[in-house]
Formats: structure tokens, sequence, C-alpha cells
């Protein structure tokens, strides 16, 4: 599997991914993805399976502890010396689900996010993703205040 950083050029696969793995509601849009790639595209981990597209990961970096529902909408929450990298987007396409893939791409977000020295990860998640989440090291925290896309979420955290 190959992974790499994400680009603008990479906007239509992105937003399509997304689309298909989370309600409208939730989704974030094609033109959110472009702010995102703008201000923070090396927040963007795409996954490849010979050359075909499995998933990505998208993260902004934040001093907040907490992920806010605002962070969604406000790319200029993004801060570069910030010591948390905020997970927006954990996405594996239906056909990759279950394959080891998803794991793989947040083993080298994670990898990636020590290497900048940070100190940790956070993100929301669905109750019934609690566990896969907790297989690579992150701890849930409860339910989050985020109520993103009218939804119940549960904040997880791994720390370095």
């Amino acid at each position: 599997m190959e992974i790499r950083q994400g680009t603008l050029d990479d906007l239509k696969l992105i937003a399509a991914a997304e689309a298909v793995s989370f309600p409208a509601a939730e989704a974030a849009s094609e033109k959110s993805f472009e702010k995102r790639l703008t201000v923070y595209p090396e927040g963007f981990w795409l996954a490849f399976e010979q050359d075909e597209f499995v998933g990505f990961v998208n993260g902004m970096e934040s001093g907040e502890r907490d992920l806010s529902d605002e962070m969604y909408e406000s790319p200029s929450l993004h801060k570069k010396d910030g010591e948390w990298e905020v997970i927006l987007s954990v996405v594996t396409l239906p056909q990759f689900r279950g394959k080891g893939y998803g794991t793989r791409l947040l083993e080298k977000v994670i990898s990636d996010t020590k290497a900048r020295g940070k100190t940790g990860l956070v993100l929301t998640c669905k109750e019934h993703l609690l566990g896969f989440y907790g297989n690579v090291g992150f701890v849930s925290e409860g339910v989050s205040s985020s109520t993103h896309g009218g939804a119940q979420w549960y904040q997880m955290r791994l720390t370095f």
C-alpha cells in the first residue's frame, strides 16, 4: 500500500470518497475540502493499493485539546505550531473495509504526527467504531460535545 500527501489535484477523489462514507449531514463538501487542501495540504494522507484509491485521513493541527464543530468548517483554525493533530475524516472505501487498510493508514498518520513533535491526536467517532480506534491506540474520553451532522460522537485521544 502506498500512502502519500494529498494535493488540490485529489479534490474530486477525496470528496467522492467522503460522500459514500458519511451521511449527507456529516460529510464534508467538495468546497470544504478545497479550503482545507489550500490551507493545510500536509493534513491529508491518501492510501492506494496498486494505483487504486483506498481511502484517506484528513486532519488539522490545533492548540485546542478537543475537537469542536467549528473545526470542520473553519480551516483558519489550523495552527501549524499546535500541539494536537485533530482528525476530521477517516475514510476507507467500502470495498476495502475490514482488510487492514484503515489501520495501516492510521498507523502512518500516527507515525507522521509523532515525527512532527506533536503531543498526540484527537478524533471523534460513532460508538460502533470505538473498538477500531482503540485497537490503534486511541482511548475513549466518552461522549463528545460535538453535534456535527446531528449525530452523537465519542471523543478519542492518543497521547504520545
